[in-house]
């Protein structure tokens, strides 16, 4: 029961006893009852001839209004006129004062509950009017599920003490209509001019544009120096134009262009594109501005900004979370149902990925394409992910600019000082159909009927300024005008356009890097390291604390570690550590996360120790130096698509860094292949995005069944053009620790996608020494050794771990006619080293390529497809459906058939 439900003989001996504690300490009661007993007090002193007791005759209507106004702070979002289209569902039971035990004769009775909205005591009539103000009109407010009491009281404050308004100055609302008449100008003139062209219409909810407005100018008042958006496509190109100031002209070039005049080889459609401005704000602040591109997967782009921010936050502002900020704009059909917004706001206040808290703000056209929202969702708000993080949502009509400035205002200054996530449901319609060309009708009849006669919200607002004596509706016609005439101008100007220009994405973050070519592949990179740094920075690798105490099982890892640099034969974890450990000694930051990233999957990493006894850790790569670059991992949240897009973000801000997204098994990725296809292989095609993030995908048929063996190498090589991705499978530790460091020393920033290995992380044969790793660079190809090259009649070719399985068949058998050829990097393809290699085997009739994979798939389509001309046979397991057999036997027999066909003296059949 509520405990202002009711109140019998207990519970006014409860009140009493509280009343008690309050006269003696005021702080020893909660801060609702501190209000409440001040009232009182005020009251018996003004009215002395009152029992100096609590027991008044009403103290049952006093705590039955505690109870009324608990109601409208929980529930008053039910029953607001947030709606502008339609009415609102019915709810019960109401908020009328007969369900809280009051009478209509109580309304004209004066009560002390008023102190607890902040009026003092009033009659019921004006807390009720007070409360409806504040909870019930254009803004409805969720809230009170918050934990903590200091956070809902600040709330409560800011909305009670001012009914959720603010009484605006004339020039204030001026500059309102200002950007509504750009909103809408916008839009009816695009609408004329290109007849039937989609664009995804902002129409009915373009009030969106003063309120962004206001958020950066609020922002920008209390400190914020930077926001990073994403979108996806409605409202886009007006965002574009009205906030980041992309210029008219070019976006209407848009619509009509048909060339290119950069080296963006396919461009994308105007309403996927980004754009990045500085703007300057009404008193003279310089902000900074990006809108993230985006594909027509919804909301994808909302773990790409989250990363980004984290990246700016680390770099650019010294982790200070005031100076920049995330803002995602979502539809009500999207926000609701996308997992991977469940999977970003999960990750809100992880340490490895907070950003300071997001503003969220949905364009709730109450339609997805055709679906209404009640067969569109389940929950009441398209908004109840913020409860998982117990953010405040508020739901506000789209058609009251003012109430929606107020609370963007609010959520701003909300945000800055909490650092916490903050939706805002703005209630508005989609005037036409999902795109310009669509008939609404069809599906949603009546709503578009009430659509077709509703006024849009410059309009609505012009109307009210009118009204207000403000602006005359002949003033506020002839600014219509003036801005019509204005585009009209801008459009002439877009003629004069010869071919169309897709802005480079953060340019003068890559401003010293060159374009993806092959041309930068044909020289290697140099990568190696002195000796003297590499035992140093080892030594640092295999030292702990001696002050600290750690699982007795640490001290083994570690004595190995240090055993295997004095016998000078170092494991995979030792090559990948001492890439990492050059790196940020060198000024390169590096960042890895993924799940279990700390000691790995198969735990042979163990960047980070737990000290025993605490749930500290100790990290052995943050103390390679005094003056080092940042080394952090972070195991993620159990999630892949949201993490491996947070990962491309911050490595899209951070070119200087590593920044590595690692899959427990490699084939976990699939849950996240949309950030796959639609960034890392494309987005520099489409939007001229530049960005080396890097995958480690576990890789190896070791009879661990389907969904524990392959990390689909097939996929990325159908993704493979136009030098977009490298796609490699390293065999020792020194050609990972090469390849790793190359990522940053070459001079191009490029995806890295790396068939990392599971048996061969402590395989007997799969060692290095410093030497090696302090000479030369990443390989290739790795030539076979054999003694006399004339000899060698069949030339195998192979990547990854069956290497070694074909290595130890040649040497076991004694058979010195075949070499086995190392392909380490699959993509961009080595044509240059693979016809040296071949030239050294002139005898050689038979060229195979053997594989672990079945024949559909591994490398052998794409190899079949671009070596085609030099006549490679496969040798593979079976066409399958399924990447792996589920059975070690049968794993063992398929590899046994493997070894034995490639080794035959005769003829290669396929398997």
């Amino acid at each position: 029961m509520d405990k202002f439900s009711s109140v019998g003989n207990q519970e006014i001996e409860a009140i009493e006893n509280l009343y008690q504690a309050y006269l003696e300490d005021p702080e020893s009661v909660d801060k609702s009852w501190q209000q409440f007993f001040s009232g009182f007090e005020l009251a018996r002193k003004q009215y002395p001839e009152k029992p100096s007791g609590i027991k008044l005759d009403n103290i049952d209507k006093e705590f039955a209004i505690l109870n009324l106004i608990h109601g409208y702070r929980q529930r008053g979002h039910l029953f607001t006129k947030t709606n502008p289209v339609r009415a609102r569902r019915k709810y019960s039971p109401t908020l009328d004062i007969e369900n809280f035990g009051l009478e209509k004769g109580d309304l004209e009775k004066t009560f002390q509950a008023g102190n607890e909205i902040g009026i003092g005591t009033a009659k019921l009539k004006d807390i009720i009017s007070h409360l409806e103000a504040t909870y019930c009109r254009s803004i409805g407010v969720e809230y009170v599920y918050m934990r903590h009491p200091e956070v809902v009281q600040w709330l409560r404050e800011r909305m009670e003490s001012t009914q959720n308004s603010e009484e605006y100055t004339d020039e204030k609302r001026k500059h309102f209509f200002y950007h509504l008449k750009l909103a809408v100008g916008f839009e009816n003139f695009i609408h004329k001019k290109f007849v039937g062209q989609k664009r995804f219409s902002l129409e009915g909810a373009e009030a969106l544009i003063p309120a962004l407005d206001a958020v950066i100018e609020r922002g920008a008042e209390l400190g914020m120096e930077e926001f990073i958006l994403g979108m996806a496509h409605r409202g886009r190109l007006n965002i574009l134009a009205n906030i980041l100031e992309k210029p008219y002209q070019n976006i209407f070039k848009e619509f009509y262009g048909t060339e290119y005049e950069d080296d963006i080889a396919q461009g994308d459609v105007k309403y996927h594109l980004g754009y990045e401005n500085e703007v300057v704000t009404d008193f003279g602040k310089k902000v900074k501005l990006k809108l993230v591109p985006n594909p027509s997967h919804l909301e994808t782009v909302a773990p790409i900004v989250e990363g980004m921010v984290r990246s700016q936050i680390e770099y650019e502002y010294q982790r200070d979370y005031s100076k920049a900020a995330a803002i995602v704009i979502h539809g009500d059909a999207a926000i609701a149902t996308q997992g991977v917004v469940y999977e970003t706001v999960q990750m809100a206040q992880l340490p490895g990925y907070k950003t300071g808290g997001t503003i969220h703000l949905v364009i709730n056209n109450q339609v997805g394409f055709t679906t209404p929202y009640l067969e569109a969702r389940s929950s009441t708000y398209c908004t109840d992910v913020a409860k998982v993080t117990r953010s405040p949502v508020f739901h506000v009509n789209g058609d009251d600019v003012e109430a929606l400035i107020w609370t963007i205002k609010l959520a701003m200054e909300f945000r800055q000082k909490f650092h916490s996530d903050v939706f805002i449901d703005i209630l508005c319609y989609r005037k036409y159909g999902h795109n310009e060309g669509d008939e609404p009708r069809f599906t949603q009849p009546m709503l578009y009927k009430a659509i077709s006669k509703h006024k849009n919200p410059r309009d609505i607002y012009a109307d009210r300024l009118n009204e207000l004596g403000i602006m005359t509706h002949e003033e506020s016609r002839e600014k219509v005008r003036e801005f019509d005439q204005f585009l009209e101008g801008k459009y002439k100007e877009s003629e004069k356009i010869e071919k169309l220009q897709i802005r480079k994405f953060l340019v003068k973050d890559y401003e010293n890097y060159e374009l993806p070519s092959k041309a930068i592949f044909n020289e290697p990179v140099e990568t190696g390291v002195g000796e003297e740094i590499l035992r140093s920075v080892a030594e640092k690798i295999y030292t702990l604390p001696k002050d600290l105490k750690f699982f007795k099982k640490v001290d083994r890892i570690i004595s190995d570690r240090k055993m295997m640099v004095h016998d000078n034969r170092l494991d995979w974890a030792m090559g990948e550590l001492l890439a990492y450990g050059t790196l940020v000694a060198e000024g390169h930051p590096v960042r890895l996360s993924g799940q279990d990233t700390e000691r790995g999957t198969f735990a042979h990493r163990h960047a980070a120790f737990v000290i025993d006894g605490t749930e500290d850790k100790y990290f052995p790569l943050k103390h390679v130096s005094e003056d080092q670059a940042r080394f952090k991992v972070y195991n993620s949240p159990l999630s892949e698509y949201a993490v491996m897009g947070f990962e491309y973000g911050y490595a899209l801000s951070e070119p200087n860094g590593l920044t590595i997204w690692e899959a427990q098994f490699g084939d976990f990725h699939n849950v996240a292949q949309v950030i796959i296809d639609q960034y890392i292989t494309s987005a520099f095609e489409k939007w001229g995005l530049m960005n080396n993030l890097t995958l480690l995908l576990p890789h190896g048929f070791e009879g661990q069944g389907p969904e524990h063996s392959s990390a689909r190498l097939e996929r990325f090589l159908e993704l493979s053009a136009n030098n977009n991705i490298q796609v490699v499978m390293p065999t020792t530790p020194a050609n990972m620790f090469h390849l790793l460091r190359r990522q940053l020393k070459m001079k191009m920033r490029l995806p890295l996608v790396v068939f990392t290995p599971k048996s061969l992380l402590r395989h007997p044969m799969v060692h290095s020494t410093i030497e090696e790793l302090a000479e030369g660079h990443f390989k290739e190809i790795i030539d076979d050794p054999v003694a006399e090259p004339d000899l060698v009649e069949k030339v195998v070719f192979v990547s990854g771990r069956l290497y070694y399985d074909l290595a130890k068949y040649k040497t076991e058998h004694g058979i010195s006619n075949t070499a086995v050829v190392r392909l380490e990097q699959i993509y961009p393809i080595p044509n240059k080293q693979i016809n040296e290699i071949l030239s050294k085997y002139p005898n050689s009739t038979e060229l195979i390529w053997a594989q672990d994979e079945p024949e559909n798939m591994g490398a052998w389509p794409f190899i079949n497809r671009k070596l085609d001309c030099l006549g490679f046979k496969v040798v593979a397991r079976p066409e399958s459906a399924s990447p792996a057999v589920g059975l070690m036997e049968k794993h063992k027999k398929g590899l046994d058939q493997i070894l034995e066909t490639v080794f035959k003296q005769k003829e290669v059949v396929a398997s």
